[in-house]
């Protein structure tokens, strides 16, 4: 089963990371956070990937082409222009990169890969969400559904942190807790490929109108996910990131080393 990445925004409102890489370049604990999300994938037996490039996407390219480098303690022999691996790091991964155009919308992009995706069903997520859902009972629940379309649904993190009041007393704070109300796409869906047939050529994004005809059609079935759910918008998003890769408590890190 294939997994389809979008990776080809701009990520204005991280503009201070994005001016030089593509979002799912941006480092958490010093690894892309596309890296974290393919090992999310990889850790549940999903291993071939399809990269939607657009904004950057050369450094992608370059990333991957050069993992080995990138991943691995190397020893340089100019005289004999020798390249000796001392620490290899290896994925066993299968990844296809597709240039999808610099500026196409989400839609534009699953419609342009149509080709790497072949007649299978297929797994699809955003390049700048990390979570602990569990691919495997998704899938399950994608098969029960009997539908086109499975979406994972969440709740998302509140903005900023509350203050527990009793009277006039602060008594504790707790750190973003999850959103009271509403549940909102949370991306790693699970499709059959005819959800293709749903997008105009000049769709502007999958979230709007090829969605919405899915579920006008009846075919998308809800994966309610109640753990851990992340998406890197904001420096401040990128921080809270760090901050739970360093001090060991990543709820998303569902791989082991």
């Amino acid at each position: 089963m294939k997994v389809v990445i979008f990776a080809g925004g701009r990520g204005t409102r991280l503009a201070e990371e994005t001016q030089i890489r593509p979002k799912p370049m941006v480092q958490i604990g010093g690894f892309p956070i596309i890296w974290h999300i393919m090992k999310i994938y990889s850790h549940y037996g999903f291993n071939d990937f399809v990269i939607c490039l657009g904004y950057l996407g050369n450094s992608i390219k370059e990333y991957f082409i050069n993992y080995r480098m990138h991943c691995s303690d190397i020893t340089i022999d100019l005289s004999r222009n020798e390249v000796q691996y001392q620490s290899d790091r290896s994925e066993p991964w299968r990844i296809t990169l597709v240039d999808t155009g610099i500026d196409s919308s989400t839609a534009e992009r699953l419609h342009r890969v149509r080709a790497h995706i072949g007649t299978e069903t297929f797994l699809l997520t955003y390049g700048d969400g990390v979570g602990d859902v569990d691919v495997h009972q998704l899938v399950a629940a994608h098969r029960a559904g009997g539908r086109q379309a499975t979406m994972t649904i969440v709740r998302p993190p509140a903005r900023f942190g509350s203050t527990i009041v009793e009277e006039d007393r602060v008594v504790s704070f707790l750190e973003k807790p999850q959103a009271h109300e509403g549940l909102i796409n949370g991306g790693f869906f699970v499709l059959e490929p005819s959800v293709i047939d749903f997008i105009d050529p000049d769709a502007t994004g999958w979230e709007y109108q090829p969605l919405q005809r899915i579920v006008e059609a009846g075919q998308l079935t809800a994966y309610i996910h109640t753990g851990f759910w992340h998406a890197m918008d904001t420096v401040r998003d990128k921080i809270h990131l760090e901050q739970l890769w360093h001090t060991g408590t990543a709820p998303w890190k569902v791989w082991e080393g």
